[in-house]
């Protein structure tokens, strides 16, 4: 049994198609342990995908997929259910998106950054300042949202 099948309730989900159109799905409890998982599975497949893990692309989109994966957890928590990974690469383009179930709680950017001594809220600041764009879309068929972010490559 692998890692992927054995940590999760739901089998990662992927596809190859010839023209360089790759994609990952895969569901995570809703934990620090499924936030950690996410991003560690994000940097292997983009690694296996041509992305080495110290190269640029790699380390960016992992960051940005910890920042989405940790305020699933912590800001879009509903007891009892997980959250969603979904990592595409296009051609230039590479995408991550992270759905949860929690609709009431749509994440913004802040108009300032928080003060020098405080131990949250620059997530979504990383995430702007990493990412090529970024939004929130409401889930679609269900309660909850989608916050996806893409890097387009050189």
């Amino acid at each position: 049994m692998n890692v992927e099948t054995s940590l999760s309730p739901v089998a990662a989900v992927e596809t190859h198609t010839p023209h360089a159109h790759r994609e990952f799905s895969m569901r995570f409890t809703s934990s620090g342990r499924g936030a950690r998982l996410a991003r560690h599975l994000v940097s292997r497949r983009l690694a296996e995908w041509g992305h080495p893990c110290d190269g640029h692309a790699n380390e960016t989109l992992t960051l940005i997929t910890a920042e989405l994966a940790a305020n699933a957890v912590h800001h879009g928590h509903v007891p009892g259910r997980d959250f969603h990974v979904r990592l595409t690469v296009a051609g230039q383009v590479l995408r991550v998106e992270v759905t949860d179930t929690l609709t009431e709680c749509a994440p913004q950017l802040p108009c300032q950054e928080p003060p020098a001594d405080a131990e949250s809220g620059r997530g979504l600041l990383i995430v702007a300042r990493l990412a090529t764009r970024w939004a929130v879309l409401p889930r679609p068929g269900a309660p909850g949202k989608t916050v996806w972010a893409e890097l387009h490559l050189r």
